[in-house]
């Protein structure tokens, strides 16, 4: 939000220009003539960015369009549905990778905070749900369905899986945070971390840059932040790693928290989230970056380069974020789903009217985690392939 001049609250919608259009059954649109400056003497959204933008009071899950071209990425037919939920586990928080072969989606519990029995002394849960259950169960009901998701036991190396890509050759790959004294690692089937002078802080989010083998990922303090790993000794940066040689270095720095990561189809474009205004035991502090940063991705070294302000989001901050075909930019952010076109302009959001940290493309659409239940959209876009053989 902004005061002008005039002492008028102007909420930053990026809303489109009023149009008339059939609704697809699952959205709501948003007049910019109506909400964009809402008066001096409204304070719903004053000095609260955790509080969602929902203008016309609609109930949650719905679709939010800001701009007419949402249309082309949600489709005619778009709804939200539940398809699990828990309302005492905070079960599904991040690291979503969707494997098609066998139709499942996989997903790791919170490491740390409120729901998440997990911390210093215990690990966090990876569960898989399996998305032809989910289809099936969805096509005998028009409401919401709870599918039981399964958890896997994986060994003790594994210590609070925060990031997820892949499938990488045929496995799945994750960065974990790390537990107490045993350190971050990035892990596929059997972890074999990079080495460091200094541990990594606790390690975030990951991707493969598209056409190769080398990974990136992120490397913020939310782990001693969280009360699971001790103080930093590091800056929040992102790192590239070359499994060929195991050589790992910093490709970008200057970030409060570096979170989530993201590639462009060619690869030549990279996407970073500093979500610095996410101090945890201090809520939201509105003065440090909820930013998506773009980069140019040097093609001899493979650095970030040029780096750019893309998006900032007014609902908190941008988590995990996806791409699609479209060159749409998806992130996680505090009420929901925001999606923002290739220049950067907000066009619409799947608003859940709670904090949102990551989702991933599947066969049935888009899957939402939203900690202590998931969402399916049966969007008509289609994410970029993340799998790597």
């Amino acid at each position: 939000m902004m005061k002008s001049a005039e002492g008028a609250i102007l909420a930053v919608a990026f809303a489109a220009a009023s149009y008339a259009t059939v609704s697809p059954p699952g959205a709501v649109y948003i007049d910019p003539l109506l909400y964009n400056v809402v008066g001096a003497n409204y304070t719903a959204w004053r000095n609260s960015s955790t509080v969602g933008f929902n203008p016309t009071n609609t109930a949650p899950p719905f679709i939010q369009v800001f701009d007419p071209s949402f249309l082309d990425v949600i489709g005619p037919s778009a709804t939200i549905r539940s398809i699990a939920s828990n309302p005492g586990f905070a079960f599904a928080h991040e690291a979503p990778i969707y494997v098609p072969d066998i139709n499942a989606v996989f997903f790791v519990s919170a490491a740390g905070g409120a729901l998440a029995y997990s911390g210093w002394y215990n690990n966090s849960a990876v569960s898989m749900i399996n998305m032809t259950e989910v289809d099936a169960a969805l096509a005998s009901t028009s409401g919401n369905v709870n599918i039981q998701v399964q958890k896997l036991y994986l060994p003790d190396t594994l210590q609070m899986v925060n990031g997820g890509t892949g499938p990488y050759k045929g496995d799945l790959l994750f960065v974990t945070t790390g537990r107490a004294l045993l350190p971050p690692s990035v892990v596929r089937v059997n972890p074999n971390p990079p080495t460091m002078p200094l541990q990594f802080n606790s390690l975030n989010d990951i991707k493969i840059l598209p056409g190769t083998d080398i990974i990136f990922f992120t490397d913020p303090a939310y782990g001693w932040l969280n009360g699971v790993r001790p103080d930093p000794k590091l800056p929040s940066q992102v790192y590239r790693f070359d499994p060929s040689t195991g050589q790992v270095r910093v490709v970008a720095d200057q970030f409060v928290q570096s979170n989530g990561i993201a590639f462009s189809a060619d690869g030549k474009s990279a996407f970073v989230t500093d979500t610095g205004a996410f101090e945890v035991h201090h809520g939201i502090n509105q003065t440090l970056p909820a930013t998506i940063y773009q980069f140019d991705v040097d093609a001899r070294t493979q650095s970030f380069t040029n780096r750019r302000v893309f998006a900032y989001a007014e609902s908190n901050a941008p988590d995990g974020i996806q791409l699609d075909t479209m060159g749409n930019v998806y992130g996680g952010c505090g009420d929901g789903i925001h999606v923002w076109n290739p220049e950067g302009t907000l066009i619409g959001k799947f608003y859940l009217n709670s904090t949102t940290s990551q989702m991933v493309f599947t066969k049935s659409g888009l899957v939402i985690l939203e900690a202590t239940e998931m969402y399916v959209t049966n969007i008509q876009a289609h994410g970029l392939t993340l799998a790597t053989w």
